[in-house]
């Protein structure tokens, strides 16, 4: 006999500034939840620490290595340090002067959250063997230590019980980014009066791209006017604006990358490539062609995410029903072409979750 949703609600403690946490093995140990269930849903609540898409994990074989080597990769792309706007903190107003003496420079960790493809919220059956892995990017450091917390809900079935299609205003430019949280959009506002009329006690929300729309995706993260209108911008135009650099001269064919690709060898990649290379255990062929595919459209590969997902629950100190979002976490939409008619079209879908 099926039960009740069962939500149970975690405070992590990392050790490193990067570190893969198991979450199930966390669970296992103090709750019967994977036992009473079919599904867990895992849900993050901060900006620069999630979970790995289930495709994904499943590819790295939920290795501790291979995931060491992935996003090693990553900190090569968004090395810590780098001269990031969003860590230009005298410039960031939106801190008053006593935040900004405490506030971390975690641009690295911003970029590579978004870059990686971590999100806030997945589904792993609760029969699956291997670890459900939180990865943390900004955790302790010398300075602070952060604590993370992250939810995970129990069920058994999930339903579409509504869905709904809106239409984004983007602007010209064709490197553009939207909050979707905004409330002059009223799209947040509109999702929780329709969760509200639904009466649901937990669901999931997904924002999707229409399956119409192209050279555009979806993130989560901080929308931070430095950090999305300025580094992220830069990383669009070239994935390696912040990669460390050994100096201009050309590194001869190192991993016989393609002639038209051999300026991507002036910078210091060569370790960032055999990490991913390595990781994601390509063939020297197939590495070839994703080498030459991010050059050629690095925004595309850079935004792989078409959907992102949100919590939704009354039983968060909630009276009725609403979506669940960390302090700084907003749904993001990016477009690296105009789109035609300046709008963008987005699903969502209401999933209740039993």
């Amino acid at each position: 006999m099926d039960m009740r949703p069962t939500e149970l609600k975690l405070t992590l403690a990392p050790r490193r500034r990067f570190e893969a946490i198991d979450v199930r093995g966390r669970i296992a140990h103090s709750s019967d939840l994977l036992r009473q269930h079919s599904r867990a849903l895992y849900c993050s609540f901060h900006t620069t620490a999630g979970y790995l898409d289930r495709s994904l994990s499943l590819r790295l074989n939920n290795s501790q290595d291979l995931l060491s080597r992935f996003f090693n990769a990553f900190r090569a792309l968004f090395p810590e340090g780098a001269e990031y706007s969003h860590d230009q903190i005298d410039r960031r107003t939106e801190l008053s002067d006593a935040q900004k003496i405490i506030e971390p420079r975690n641009g690295d960790s911003h970029l590579t959250f978004i870059g990686a493809g971590l999100r806030n919220c997945v589904t792993h059956r609760t029969d699956a063997s291997g670890p459900v892995y939180l990865i943390e990017l900004d955790g302790a450091t010398a300075a602070f230590r952060r604590e993370r917390k992250t939810s995970i809900v129990g069920f058994d079935s999930e339903r579409i019980v509504a869905d709904m299609s809106v239409h984004i205003p983007v602007s010209k430019h064709p490197i553009d980014s939207v909050n979707l949280a905004d409330p002059r959009l009223g799209l947040v506002e509109r999702v929780n009066e329709l969760l509200q009329r639904l009466g649901v006690e937990y669901a999931r929300v997904d924002l999707l791209v229409d399956s119409a729309e192209r050279n555009v995706g979806l993130t989560v993260n901080e929308y931070e006017t430095l950090l999305i209108k300025h580094d992220l911008v830069e990383v669009l135009r070239n994935p390696l604006h912040f990669a460390r650099i050994k100096g201009r001269h050309m590194i001869e064919d190192p991993l016989s990358i393609p002639a038209k690709t051999v300026s991507y060898a002036q910078y210091d990649a060569v370790r960032m490539l055999n990490s991913l290379m390595e990781a994601l255990r390509l063939d020297q062929s197939s590495f070839e062609r994703l080498v030459a595919k991010m050059l050629s459209l690095p925004a595309r590969c850079f935004f792989r995410s078409r959907r992102v997902s949100f919590l939704a629950t009354s039983n968060d100190g909630a009276c009725r029903p609403q979506l669940v979002r960390g302090c700084y976490q907003s749904p993001i939409l990016v477009q690296w072409q105009s789109a035609e008619r300046q709008t963008r079209a987005i699903d969502v879908n209401i999933v209740e979750l039993t």
